[in-house]
Order: C-alpha cells, then structure tokens, then sequence
C-alpha cells in the first residue's frame, strides 16, 4: 500500500454526502496548516455554461482548495446526463480511464500536502466496461474514508462496504457519521453498532448541513497526520 499523503472519499450510496464531508475535511486539514488540493474525477449531472460542463460538487472543491486549480483538474470527466458514470462515458464517445486520473493526482500532489479525492457514488460503481471505483481506489494508493449516510437502511450498506474496501486490498482509514435530514431514528445507537462492528475508527461526526456552508462549519475529526 502506499503511503502518499491523500484521502479518498467514498460513500454507502449515491446522495449521502461525500461531497459535504470532504469538504468538512479539507477545512479541517487546512486548519491545521495543510495544503489540501482535491480532486473529483468523474461527475456525471453537469450543467452547460460558457465555460463547458461544470459540476456544483466539483466548483466547491475548486474554491475550498488552498491553492487556484483549474477546474479539469479537479473534475477530469465530466458529463452531463445524471446517470451512471459508465454508461454518460460511453453516450459521449468517451472512456474513463484510471491511469489518466492517476497521473492527474499525481500532479496535485506536486502542490499540496494532501490530496482528497472524492468517488462517485459508492464502492462498486461502474467507471467502464472492466473497472469500478474499487480499482480507482487502489490504484491512487490512498487511504479511504466511507462517508456512511445515516438513514435507515445504513447498518447494512456500511457493513457490506467496509468488507469491500477491505477485500479489495484498500486500506479503510475509518468512517464517517453523516447526519442528513430528516434526522434518523435511534442516531447514536446506530453510531455505536457501527463502531463496534466496522473494522476501522470513527473518525468523525458531521452535523446536518447544506452543501453551501459546508466549507464553513468547524467539524473535528479524529484523523492521525502521520
């Protein structure tokens, strides 16, 4: 495994708040004098503008980012059906592909200390014909942070991802309590049972929020630097 100094950020599901963590994450990690660029490589639901596709998620790691980052850098494929990223690929004439990702956060990784990068959708996503977000994973060599929404339903995708990232020979840095709206039943007993049952720390609680502050609301986590 490798020891290059980054995240990546994957999820229990589509919609759980990877984006909101990540950015939680990067102001943490700035506050404690870190560079922190970041990555979003594969966003499919952008919208046209003057400028080209453009995704919100993708625009709000461009700006939290410590240094000025083009956009396809932070967003390297981007298309615009909100469908799976895969098949958006292919309804472009495109191939994702992971070697190109990897060298794009390579050269992020020239300029900062860490690097978050954040998948789509969850572990096992298709990003073409042969590979998933898993082979992503791997392949950038860094440690993984499961954003686990917490809804009903939770427990189970958690568990079932965790042993993922872990069959896959990924190194689970821990996991993280993302609290959506409307707030779950049984919160902190479901937080307990995932920390006695997920094979990594709880790193981090994170509050109910809009992606729009989430740059701006102070969230500790619990995430050795060393």
């Amino acid at each position: 495994m490798s020891t290059r100094r980054g995240y990546f950020i994957t999820g229990t599901d589509t919609g759980i708040g990877k984006t909101v963590v990540t950015l939680c994450l990067m102001r943490w990690l700035q506050g404690r004098g870190l560079r922190v660029a970041a990555m979003k490589p594969v966003a499919s639901g952008c919208e046209r503008t003057p400028e080209g596709l453009r995704n919100e998620d993708a625009l709000q790691l461009q700006r939290q980012a410590s240094m000025p980052l083009d956009y396809g850098a932070v967003n390297p494929y981007a298309f615009e059906p909100a469908i799976a990223p895969h098949i958006a690929a292919r309804e472009a004439g495109e191939e994702i592909r992971i070697d190109t990702i990897v060298r794009g956060m390579h050269q992020l990784a020239g300029e900062a200390d860490i690097v978050c990068v954040e998948g789509v959708g969850g572990w096992l996503v298709p990003l073409n014909g042969r590979e998933t977000v898993a082979d992503l994973a791997v392949s950038l060599g860094l440690g993984v942070v499961l954003v686990v929404g917490m809804r009903l339903g939770c427990l189970n995708h958690a568990l079932l991802s965790a042993r993922a990232i872990e069959a896959d020979g990924a190194r689970l840095a821990g996991w993280v309590a993302n609290c959506m709206p409307p707030a779950a039943d049984y919160l902190d007993e479901n937080i307990n049972t995932l920390k006695s049952m997920v094979n990594a720390p709880l790193l981090g609680v994170v509050p109910a929020m809009p992606l729009s502050v989430a740059s701006q609301v102070a969230v500790t986590f619990d995430l050795p630097l060393n």
